[in-house]
């Protein structure tokens, strides 16, 4: 095991996220690199903490960290999300382990169009979809109500109680702000209001699927039963207050085995590794649909994979060190089929 880790992180600093007061989301990133330092320190690591800003050079950073592993934290820079691949790209490159999902899982895990596109051709269900942009509103298919978020995001980014629209004046709205406020395309997608469920899958070559979680609502029933902004980084709003998170959701053994088989299938087509998320949710036939599928997901003390852990026996010493094991066991892989491959072109040139 490593003796000395570096907690990668992005610092908080001005975005387009502040005009719709999102840089809670930012900022939260500090509570789980506390968590992580704390448990890391509990379980006899060397930890120390590298926060990253935009102006870094932060390929030279990487490059001259004293450490064995590096337990990435880094979600990209504020309203620049595509960043978030370079950490692990930095990495992979330079032969360091690193923890989560590779640059190539996380560039499509921001990438909702194509994600569904995939998901689709593999014949998963997923909500019918486009990529809008105002001079396409014309090319517009789908059925009402359709939810409208922006296509290269993460964190609830960008989703309120009006990114669910009805009719034709408030889907333009909606696409114009998107465009506008957030530098981003507009999925938009049929909006599936059943049970919404969640399921975190670790590991590589045999991944582990988490106890189900299911999301439930107790608002007033004028109000989409959505996971907002509000719902995830507002603790005064109606939203926060009337959306809870139930592990292991409340659910019947064929109902559990299509949500983590389905879970299994998404993180194996997308060829994740480390840990990652599945969100889906019911239609009126009950009938699961995959709406995202986020790698690297928060692993706050309070976040849904540690709920999800804590479910399955394991506490928050156990999971960080499961994460860091995954770490190492795909670094090993990756040597070991790399040294195997070497080994053939050798002996047959």
């Amino acid at each position: 095991m490593p003796k000395s880790i570096a907690i990668v992180y992005n610092t908080l600093h001005s975005s387009y996220y502040d005009k719709h007061q999102e840089a809670k989301a930012v900022s939260g990133v500090l509570t789980c690199v506390n968590a992580v330092h704390k448990a890391l320190t509990k379980l006899g690591y060397n930890a120390k903490v590298i926060p990253l800003s935009p102006g870094e050079h932060v390929r030279d950073i990487l490059s001259s960290l004293d450490a064995s592993l590096v337990f990435n934290l880094f979600e990209g820079f504020p309203g620049e999300p595509e960043t978030e691949i370079i950490v692990p790209e930095i990495l992979s490159k330079r032969g360091v382990p690193f923890t989560g999902c590779t640059a190539a899982v996380l560039k499509l895990g921001l990438d909702k169009f194509n994600l569904k596109k995939m998901l689709r051709t593999a014949g998963i269900p997923t909500p019918d979809f486009q990529l809008l942009g105002i001079d396409k509103i014309h090319l517009f298919r789908l059925n009402f109500p359709c939810i409208v978020k922006p296509c290269r995001e993460d964190g609830s980014h960008g989703i309120s109680p009006e990114s669910v629209v009805h009719d034709s004046v408030s889907l333009k709205q909606r696409v114009k702000m998107i465009l506008d406020d957030y530098n981003n395309q507009a999925l938009v997608e049929e909006f599936v209001n059943g049970r919404e469920f969640n399921v975190t899958v670790m590991g590589d070559t045999k991944p582990e699927v988490l106890p189900v979680s299911e999301i439930v609502y107790t608002l007033p029933p004028e109000m989409p039963q959505l996971l907002t902004f509000e719902a995830k980084w507002e603790p005064e709003s109606l939203y926060y207050q009337n959306t809870k998170a139930e592990c292991p959701a409340k659910i019947n053994d064929k109902a559990r085995e299509s949500i983590q088989k389905t879970a299994l299938g998404v993180y194996r087509l997308l060829g994740c590794s480390g840990y990652a998320r599945v969100d889906m949710r019911m239609d009126n036939e009950g009938k699961l649909n995959v709406i995202e599928m986020n790698p690297n997901p928060d692993i706050s003390p309070d976040a849904g994979v540690t709920r999800q852990a804590a479910a399955a026996g394991l506490d928050y010493e156990r999971l960080i060190e499961k994460i860091i094991k995954l770490a190492l066991d795909r670094k090993k892989y990756e040597f070991e089929n790399t040294s195997r491959i070497s080994f053939r072109q050798n002996r047959f040139n």
